[in-house]
């Protein structure tokens, strides 16, 4: 039997990525909880943190750490057709944060969301009683559209994250490649002879982004 090749952990979801993904997945989920309940002031108050999350994912993907940067994991469509083309190869080889198939589902996943939440904003609903903090600038029928489109948006949006999730089986099954323990710990084990150079996010950059995505929210929801 071949010797094991030596391995090592490494850090590659900052703390800053790994709240990101939890606190959005418990907003969404209590938006859709809100919603449901026609409790509208809890719904719009968890579309402002999503909101607020969001502007700081997109600043964070330029000046954050290496594996949150958009030029990290956005591959070109024909590196990840021979990424997707080589999957049931084995063995199984693991990236370092997002695979290219991955990354273009985040993206696809942030756009998804951002589009449903500015749709949110301009949103009335069928009495006009309810609405978004932007509907003043649209007229009635276009804030019904805005509703209209925020809903269907949350359909595409349940689909994508149900494909998200067999992604993610099928990595954890058929690959045995744990996607989900890194993104609480934010370490993975590469072998040695991996070489992994990942720009650092400083807090300074963070706190910045921080600033940007409150002042954004507070312009938006609370002007």
């Amino acid at each position: 039997m071949a010797p094991l090749a030596p391995s090592r952990s490494i850090l590659i979801w900052d703390i800053y990525i790994r709240l990101f993904h939890w606190l959005l997945v418990a907003l969404l989920g209590f938006s859709w909880w809100s919603g449901e309940r026609h409790e509208m002031e809890w719904h719009r108050l968890s579309g402002y943190g999503i909101f607020f999350l969001l502007i700081f994912r997109v600043y964070w993907g330029v000046f954050g750490t290496g594996t949150a940067r958009f030029a990290h994991f956005v591959r070109s469509p024909h590196a990840t057709f021979v990424y997707l083309k080589a999957l049931g190869q084995h063995p199984h080889r693991t990236t370092v944060g997002h695979n290219p198939a991955g990354g273009w589902s985040v993206l696809l996943l942030l756009a998804t969301v951002m589009a449903m939440v500015i749709a949110g904003l301009f949103a009335v609903d069928v009495d006009g009683l309810e609405s978004g903090p932007l509907s003043d600038y649209v007229s009635f029928d276009q804030g019904r559209m805005a509703s209209d489109l925020h809903a269907m948006l949350f359909s595409l949006l349940l689909l994508l994250v149900a494909l998200h999730i067999a992604a993610i089986l099928y990595h954890l099954l058929r690959l045995r490649d744990d996607l989900v323990g890194p993104m609480f710990h934010g370490r993975r084990t590469l072998a040695v002879e991996e070489e992994v150079d990942l720009p650092a996010g400083t807090p300074w950059r963070a706190l910045v982004g921080l600033l940007i995505a409150a002042a954004c929210t507070w312009a938006i929801g609370f002007r």
